[in-house]
């Protein structure tokens, strides 16, 4: 089959050619509209269940909210597991499901159960999908630059202007924002007030809320022309608030100014954003949705960004702290420029080896087009660019090498024996050209097969392992069939082709000369002395064995994301103003550090469901200036050691890794560092308590740095009991 698939390729040379070049322009067009992100998502198939019910306590949470919805979504189709955690006025379910389970099929299953818990909940309570994003679709923060203008000013731009219009860029899923104040109006009662006019707070809520609202009417004709009744009662100012009437005692009205005092001010907060140490600032998180090209919804958004920026204040304008594209373009150039490298240095073994230059292009030409051919594959199993996958491809240029040189070889050296030329007739060269790839084309195939199928136990690996190493998989595996393919079509084309002018008998290459005199009375040394060769290597086999289990292990290699991301964590119970404090204190001394270019400290979270940070929990996205710029020597180690030394703040523990890493640490484990210890009962002081036996214990292991115990929901709970008491009110305080 083999031998006949050769010979209709030689004898239809420029059919071959034709639908190789077909499907070479096919290949760089799938090269172009390829996706391209750093790495591959490593995060889980997850569905976000997000609900707020502010003012109550982390334990209410859980009772009321949280184990309601994690019981009820457990029974739901393809789920691994269900995984919840509460938080002052929030709670956050994790369902994860299968990996292969479509994502929005998921979310609809998680919608139909949703229907039925909402009634197992309190009153008024909804509980809300989070976005349509994976864990790593953080993939673009910025701050708005405006100096002289209100936090609360910001903040009412970026919520009602800049978030609407990022929102609509193809491929984002949320737009998150964060920092500055949500404006709102705050009624101070003065208890006592309430008392001398007998008025509850439930009647002071109820009479502001009737007069906070909006009605229709009916339409009626004058004098032929229709007009359509509205009343207009919308509340827009402190003193429509204050002139509200709660109550009519003797004639005389009680207003709201009369039982307490009304002022425009925030929203309590739940996080914090500082901006190099020099004040709080305004800002949002690009959330990417599932599936989409990061680059391209990053080079989106930024095209976006200048088009909302033309209806910006006088002085505002966009600053971007952290751009996912600058990690995608360093590391897809560098590992291009590696495949570039090896490409060269291939093709002057090739030339080296062969000594005729027209048989070593015959070899170089089947690079690029095999590699263009791929991508078409890797476009259909929608496996994207990025590091791994492209590592596939440096893996497999040696064998696509490897086999050409086999084919030219062989066709090289039955022409030399033929002792043909260019003169002679093209009929008796074809001939040669057949006949030689046949002989060696059965092997080549074959052999390719088999290395295609001991690629096949990666392709069993499942959960985070199986999404880091099937790009690669995949790519190696195309990039190989697709060279088996043209190694029996294209390859004898080019060939017949290439191979033309006067051949040389081997003998003549002085390096294969060379090489020959060092590797005869090496081999010959080995077939004299078979025993003693084969007891040096059974001793080496035997010395390698304690070596090998005596080396480290890890899940991949530290990828160098061009920043870091410092995590510190302090008393669960801190207040905004000290966190506040401490935030500003650390943003200043990074910033004192050369080598940092930007720092953006987050304290709590932002305004999404993707973050579930406390306000105990500090993350600080530290961007470096281009290595060029660091001082003589210096590394990125030496940097983050450098940092740590300053940041020795009392009662502050100093964590410090990088963001991608960061988010699917937490969103897979809920754990931010790489290894944890997570303790499960029913009571909270005694999980605290066993937590705290189980740090003394560890601390002192070998290999830990350092151990920290995470109590983020030990809060310092002011709290009420009502007790029932004789006559009078049924309940009182108590």
């Amino acid at each position: 089959m083999i031998e006949k698939i050769i010979s209709f390729s030689l004898r239809n040379r420029f059919l071959v050619l034709l639908v190789a070049a077909g499907a070479t322009f096919w290949g760089f067009h799938s090269v172009q509209t390829n996706k391209i992100d750093a790495i591959p998502d490593l995060s889980e198939n997850q569905v976000i269940v997000f609900t707020e019910w502010m003012g109550r306590s982390p334990q209410i949470m859980e009772d009321q909210i949280t184990y309601p919805l994690v019981t009820n979504l457990q029974g739901l189709p393809q789920v691994k597991y269900v995984r919840g955690s509460s938080m002052f006025g929030m709670s956050f379910v994790y369902v994860i499901f299968h990996d292969d389970t479509d994502v929005y099929w998921a979310r609809e299953r998680v919608l139909e159960r949703l229907n039925y818990v909402t009634r197992l909940l309190p009153a008024g309570v909804t509980p809300t999908l989070g976005p349509d994003g994976t864990g790593v679709g953080h993939i673009l923060w910025y701050t708005l630059h405006a100096p002289g203008m209100d936090l609360g000013e910001q903040r009412a731009i970026q919520d009602w202007y800049v978030k609407f219009a990022l929102q609509n860029v193809p491929g984002v899923s949320e737009i998150a924002s964060f920092g500055g104040f949500q404006k709102q109006y705050q009624v101070a009662v003065n208890p006592n007030k309430l008392q001398y006019y007998n008025l509850s707070i439930p009647e002071v809520v109820q009479s502001i809320r009737a007069n906070n609202n909006e009605t229709g009417g009916r339409k009626f004709e004058i004098n032929d022309i229709g007009y359509i009744i509205k009343t207009t009662g919308y509340l827009s100012s402190i003193e429509e608030i204050e002139n509200i009437t709660v109550k009519t005692v003797n004639a005389t009205p009680v207003r709201v100014r009369d039982i307490g005092t009304v002022q425009m001010t925030g929203e309590p907060r739940l996080g914090i954003f500082d901006f190099d140490g020099a004040g709080e600032v305004v800002g949002g998180i690009v959330v990417m949705r599932y599936g989409e090209n990061a680059d391209e919804v990053i080079a989106r958004v930024k095209e976006k960004m200048t088009d909302v920026a033309k209806g910006f204040p006088q002085g505002m304008s966009f600053n971007i702290v952290y751009d996912r594209s600058e990690l995608i373009h360093e590391s897809i150039s560098s590992i291009k420029t590696t495949l570039i490298e090896e490409m060269i240095v291939v093709s002057l073994v090739v030339i080296l080896f062969l000594f005729h230059w027209r048989s070593s292009l015959s070899i170089i030409i089947q690079i690029p087009i095999t590699l263009a051919i791929s991508f078409i594959l890797l476009n259909l199993f929608g496996i994207t660019s990025n590091i791994m996958s492209l590592t596939g491809i440096v893996l497999a240029i040696g064998v696509i090498v490897d086999n050409g040189i086999i084919m030219a070889e062989n066709a090289y050296r039955s022409l030399s024996l033929a002792s043909l030329s260019s003169g002679a007739g093209p009929e008796v060269r074809l001939q040669v050209i057949e006949k030689s790839s046949q002989q060696v084309s059965r092997g080549v195939f074959y052999s390719t097969i088999i290395i295609i199928t001991s690629f096949l136990p990666v392709f069993m690996l499942t959960g985070q392992e199986g999404k880091l190493f099937h790009p690669l998989a995949f790519t190696k595996t195309f990039i190989m069939l697709v060279d088996a393919i043209l190694i029996i079509t294209l390859a004898p084309v080019l060939i017949s082709f290439f191979m033309k002018g006067k051949f040389k008998p081997e003998a003549s290459n002085p390096v294969n000369r060379i090489l020959e005199k060092i590797y005869e009375p090496v081999l010959r040394a080995c077939l004299n002395w078979r025993k003693t060769t084969l007891g040096v290597n059974i001793i080496a086999l035997a010395v390698s064995i304690p070596m090998l289990f005596s080396l480290g292990t890890e899940f991949m290699p530290p990828l160098d994301e061009q920043s870091i991301l410092f995590m510190p964590v302090t008393l669960p119970d801190v207040s905004n103003e000290e966190v506040k404090r401490i935030l500003q204190v650390q943003d200043k001394i990074i910033k004192s550090v050369p080598e940092v270019d930007k720092v953006l400290g987050k304290a709590g979270r932002a305004n999404t469901a993707t973050d579930n940070a406390p306000i105990s929990m500090i993350e600080t996205i530290i961007t470096l200036k281009p290595k060029s710029e660091w001082r003589e020597g210096i590394s990125k180690k030496d940097i983050i050691n450098e940092l740590d030394a300053k940041l020795q703040i009392p009662g502050v523990v100093n964590g410090w890794t990088q963001p991608i890493i960061n988010r699917i640490n937490m969103l897979a484990t809920g754990i931010r560092t790489d290894v944890g210890i997570k303790v499960f009962g029913q009571n909270l002081d005694s999980i605290y308590s066993i937590s705290e036996r189980v740090k003394i214990y560890f601390a002192g292991s070998a290999g830990c740095k350092r151990f920290v115990c995470r109590s983020d929901y030990r809060w310092q709970i002011f709290g009420y009991r009502y007790q029932p008491r004789g006559p009078g009110p049924v309940w009182a305080y108590g």
